[in-house]
């Protein structure tokens, strides 16, 4: 998420301070002055600067200009602000819950604002939280992390908005349920029904004005969009609860089907190149292909020469094409375990733009040379034509290394795939000296039958093959942004912040509680961290130490601003290798097509204009995504433990809240909930430092990481929400010391009744039990 930075003045143009010079102000002048005053239309600017006839003329000619070069943006029908640029207070919606169940709100006016969190408000647990869809009045602050959040000032009401849900019919009333697993409002449906309306029909309805009913939210049927039982309905149901675009219009379809093969003209012809694509075996585009051989040149004896050919999207999707406008709206392709929404159509995304064996393919390719020590002495980029040479998966080209090839590899293995794994060797021991982050972060694999029914579910093996590709794309994505650079050329860089000095802080106390050392002064640096993670390896915190470790980690973003990647350890990175899925790697293209001369399809005047607004739009697009991605796993999971409840499990405590454990089961890497409710009679301390809940009276914990034996309760397919009783024992310690006076338990505010509704095990105050918890 972008850190945006609030404005000095309070909301609206500034009245108070110095008056500003007279006369029709310069640009910096007039950008500075809508800067400090967060908004202003251009009457508060005419007033402000005395200006009249021909000046607010000329001043009319100055905004619209300032807003064609993307250096303002609107903010409502009139008034103008700074691109990305928030008020110290403003009217927001809640649009959308974070995977922590944080929300997150965006003004209402101004189309290229970034979404912030709001921040907990301390009245939530009588007043209500807010839901999604609600205006409230915010005001904006700096956190001591940097970043920025919403505090609630007032509630406003909800606005009109949408809700995904599975229709409940009874004799009387129509009701929906929503999916999302937070939600706790059901939707009371009146208005016309839409013919053969079905019980557990998905739906979305759309919430009217005018207040409750029984208590209930009212709304209409918008459209009915599926049925629960369908057993690919999980990933219809991330994408219309998240948003995802899907489909392209009629004129992005025509500019596709328009698109031919491509010719040698303006390219160099590397058809005599063997490169290959190494992709998993479901792969449907292959954006990327490789090659390697010993360098020839006598003075870099050991070293390796290292080709990487990336699909050239950029002859094909133009700037300001309607393919163009459609794939920077959708920002990347999304994959789920049954479909995938592509940012470009077929025809393009598994046809022309996917390197397929033995097709001529129009490409932009890097030739990297590498030293015998792995460092990269020198690369250059050219626009090419290739043929790839086979088609392989992982599994395929790590199997023949390790002494099976088949058919397809064993006439690759000595011309192609040896000197791959040389050449690799080379890198990786670069690599290592470079010490990129080392967090272990296991995948699940959906497996699934035709029908769309899940067969097993597994943890996506890491083979060399992987790491393989993975580090030639990553040299290949460095090389481009040096390039850019060297050129003075605007690009969007992959940026990841280095952890803020909250977060290792926090990592410090935490630590702490291990009896591990960690200065609180101490710079965070990569190496630094993979050497505790090594050191703790195979202790019996290994599994906390390197969750702990993740969650100390900021989010990497792509902005026009370099900060350099901290997870990688590089001064400067852009992406690159994907543009068949990723806008900014498309972006990247078309830099390098306008600095090195390639073409006339490069990056334009009006793309350098908007690269902040497109930087910030990409990663919102890559977040929707992976929420929609991660959600549709959670309920295609649910769907396969459904008929195993009452089954028992072993797996790891992966969350700690102040409402209960999260639980991450080791035979399927799926995460459930025990609420607090259900882990015994007494009061639970939520101990943020040690990532623990500690019983208040016994002393009892259940910290982040301990290994644990749970009973499958409830597992719910249109949510994703799986139910836990726990089994194990927890760990037994010292009571903690008494709270000061009028402070509460973790849970909240204690409610009459709330102590014998937890020695009954029932669900804890305002929280009900199943789906919708």
């Amino acid at each position: 998420m972008a850190r945006p930075r609030p404005p000095k003045r309070p909301h609206g143009p500034a009245r108070s301070g110095p008056r500003p010079p007279q006369g029709l102000p310069d640009r910096a002048t007039l950008l500075a002055f809508i800067r400090e005053s967060g908004e202003a239309d251009r009457s508060d600017i005419a007033r402000a600067f005395g200006l009249k006839g021909a000046d607010r003329i000329a001043l009319r000619d100055m905004l619209r200009d300032l807003q064609d070069s993307g250096d303002l943006g609107r903010r409502g029908r009139r008034s103008l602000a700074l691109p990305g640029e928030l008020p110290p207070v403003g009217v927001v919606e809640v649009i959308e819950r974070d995977t922590d169940g944080e929300l997150m709100v965006r003004l209402i006016k101004g189309e290229d604002t970034p979404t912030v969190r709001l921040a907990p408000d301390p009245n939530e647990a009588t007043a209500g939280a807010p839901g999604l869809g609600d205006r409230l009045l915010v005001r904006f602050e700096r956190t001591e992390a940097g970043e920025t959040e919403a505090r609630m000032i007032k509630r406003l009401g909800a606005a009109v908005h949408r809700v995904l849900g599975v229709v409940r019919k009874s004799a009387r009333q129509v009701r929906v349920d929503p999916v999302d697993r937070r939600s706790r409002d059901q939707v009371l449906i009146e208005g016309t029904l839409p013919d053969n309306l079905r019980d557990g029909d998905l739906v979305l309805a759309r919430l009217v004005p005018g207040g409750r009913q029984f208590g209930l939210h009212r709304g209409e049927i918008l459209e009915r969009v599926g049925r629960e039982d369908d057993p690919r309905a999980a990933s219809l149901i991330a994408i219309h609860a998240h948003g995802i675009p899907t489909g392209f219009p009629e004129a992005a379809e025509i500019e596709a089907e328009a698109a031919r093969e491509p010719g040698l003209v303006g390219r160099e012809d590397l058809r005599a190149l063997p490169l290959i694509t190494i992709d998993p075996p479901d792969a449907r585009d292959h954006d990327d292909a490789v090659f390697a051989e010993p360098d020839a040149d006598p003075a870099n004896a050991g070293g390796w020469i290292v080709w990487v050919a990336i699909a050239d999207v950029a002859a094909y999707v133009r700037p300001g094409s309607a393919l163009d406008r459609t794939a920077r709206e959708k920002g990347n392709s999304v994959y789920f375990p049954d479909r995938v929404e592509p940012m470009l159509p077929e025809r393009l995304s598994a046809g022309l733009c996917s390197l397929r064996a033995g097709e001529n393919r129009a490409c932009i390719a890097v030739r990297m040379v590498f030293d015998a020590s792995g460092r990269k002495t020198g690369h250059r980029f050219v626009r090419g034509l290739m043929r790839s040479a086979a088609k392989l998966s992982y599994e395929q080209a790590q199997a023949a290394i390790e002494g099976s090839p088949d058919d397809v590899t064993g006439p690759l293995l000595e011309p192609v795939l040896k000197p791959l794994y040389a050449a690799y060797d080379r890198l990786l021991a670069a690599r290592r000296a470079r010490s990129p982050l080392a967090i272990e972060s296991p995948e699940r694999r959906i497996v699934m039958d035709a029908e769309g029914r899940i067969t097993a579910i597994r943890r996506r093996a890491v083979l060399p093959a992987h790491q393989l590709i993975e580090e030639m794309m990553i040299q290949a994505n460095v090389s481009a942004a040096q390039t850019l650079e060297a050129r003075r050329t605007p690009l969007i860089y992959r940026v990841h912040d280095t952890p803020s000095q909250e977060k290792v802080h926090a990592l410090a106390d935490f630590l702490a509680t291990l009896g591990l050392p960690w200065s609180k002064g101490e710079a965070p640096r990569t190496d630094r961290l993979n050497r505790l993670l090594e050191e703790t390896r195979e202790s019996a915190n290994a599994a906390i130490i390197n969750e702990v470790v993740l969650r100390s980690q900021m989010q990497a973003i792509y902005d026009t601003d370099n900060i350099g990647h901290f997870g990688l350890n590089l001064d400067r990175y852009a992406h690159f290798t994907s543009p068949i899925r990723r806008y900014a790697d498309l972006i990247v293209h078309r830099g390098l097509i306008r600095a090195l001369g390639l073409g006339e399809d490069g990056l334009t005047d009006r793309d350098i204009a908007q690269l902040k607004g497109t930087a910030e739009m990409i990663t919102a697009a890559e977040r929707r995504a992976m929420a929609a991605e991660r959600d549709a796993i959670d309920r295609y999971v649910a769907a396969f433990l459904a008929d195993r409840v009452g089954a028992t499990f072993t797996g790891r405590i992966s969350g700690v809240t102040r409402f209960g454990l999260f639980i991450r089961l080791d035979e399927t890497g799926a995460d459930g909930l025990i609420p607090i409710s259900r882990l015994g009679g007494e009061f639970f301390i939520h101990d943020e430092t040690a990532h623990a809940l500690v019983g208040e009276r016994s002393g009892a914990h259940w910290p982040l990481g301990l290994p644990v034996e749970v009973r499958l309760v409830e597992a719910t397919p249109v949510t994703g929400g799986l139910l836990f009783d726990m089994l194990s024992d927890p760990v037994q310690g010292a009571p903690p010391p008494p709270r000061p006076r009028g402070v509460g338990p973790s849970r909240g505010p204690r409610k009459p009744g709330a102590a014998d509704a937890r020695r009954r095990g029932g669900p804890p105050p305002g929280v009900r039990k199943g789906k919708r918890r």
